[in-house]
């Protein structure tokens, strides 16, 4: 399923994604998907990937770029939001509408969000500092606990 075909269950079409407001990361998204992911999908030498989700207080889909990593089947993500003392409102949206929509690379398909927690949390903290050594910095800049979010795929 693509981000440009509506259906049923939710997922936006053509028109209906808003990108990031941040301008360096519009321009990603922009690159990524003129591309289909060739362009975009490595970034600062780690991958990222593209998360559309609905907001959760708008209603509108929404779409961000991230740094990922892999569990298994999964995708894992990190709402640190650089360190700052609230989280990003992406993870927020998820939070109340963990529906959403992935690109890796060209690919596209529909994910069910959920925060990591214990033992699981700490070793995808680890595997995702491993990937992005900036993410132990970021929580030492913040009294929040910086959450990292499974995405599983779902059919």
């Amino acid at each position: 399923m693509s981000a440009n075909d509506s259906d049923t269950a939710g997922t936006p079409g053509p028109q209906e994604v808003i990108d990031s407001p941040s301008d360096w990361v519009a321009d990603h998204i922009r690159a990524y998907v003129e591309s289909d992911g060739e362009e975009g999908h490595e970034w600062q030498g780690v991958p990222t990937l593209l998360l559309s989700m609905k907001g959760r207080k708008s209603g509108l889909w929404r779409r961000t770029a991230l740094i990922y990593g892999r569990d298994g089947d999964a995708y894992v993500v990190v709402a640190s939001k650089g360190g700052a003392a609230n989280h990003p409102l992406w993870f927020l949206n998820l939070r109340d509408n963990p529906e959403a929509e992935v690109q890796v690379g060209p690919d596209r398909f529909r994910v069910r969000a959920r925060e990591a927690e214990g033992e699981e949390r700490a070793r995808m903290w680890e595997t995702m500092a491993a990937i992005w050594p900036d993410y132990n910095n970021y929580q030492t800049k913040t009294e929040r606990r910086i959450p990292v979010v499974v995405l599983d795929p779902i059919s």
